[in-house]
């Protein structure tokens, strides 16, 4: 079933078609979140606050078909909004060194763990200082398994200039890293 077959459901007062609707989007509204506010735990926060708004607002969507693109933008306004909020705060220090990370690492000695740890903050860090052109691909393509083809159409541009974003992203990681060592 497609998307605006969803939205249609959806209208009809099928509360689940928005809900198969929010599953297929989910990780693509984060990414677009994450590379506007730089903060995975807040990126998480304005997905939901985007599909709320938008099931809210589902009614004035003209088009069923452009669904895609109607929440995409209402992922960057609540994105823009929480930024212009002043809602950046500094993360709280009970989250550092959650459980979560400490049993990922179990199986590892403890030394690697922390290596591992280290590196992937390294890399998240460089990545959220990227540009946001580049950084806005890179998310995209990795957090949702995006094709080049799929970037293309979701971003409005080549699949030329997809490849040149990601290899130039690439490139940007790999020296800002290389420099850090």
């Amino acid at each position: 079933m497609d998307d605006a077959e969803l939205v249609r459901q959806t209208l009809a007062g099928r509360r689940e078609a928005f809900a198969d609707l929010a599953r297929r989007w989910s990780a693509r509204l984060t990414a677009i979140c994450h590379a506007r506010v730089r903060r995975a735990d807040v990126a998480d926060d304005l997905a939901q606050e985007t599909l709320l708004r938008a099931y809210r607002a589902l009614s004035t969507l003209t088009d069923p078909t452009k669904v895609g693109s109607w929440l995409m933008g209402i992922a960057v306004r609540a994105s823009l909004d929480w930024l212009k909020a002043g809602e950046r705060r500094t993360r709280p220090f009970s989250t550092i060194g959650s459980d979560e990370c400490l049993e990922r690492g179990r199986d590892d000695p403890p030394d690697e763990a922390v290596f591992q740890a280290d590196e992937k903050e390294r890399l998240l860090a460089q990545i959220e200082a990227l540009p946001e052109t580049y950084r806005e691909v890179v998310n995209l393509y990795y957090y949702d398994d995006l094709t080049y083809r799929d970037l293309a159409a979701l971003l409005g541009v080549s699949t030329a200039t997809i490849n040149v974003r990601l290899n130039k992203a690439r490139e940007m990681l790999r020296e800002r890293l290389i420099s850090l060592k």
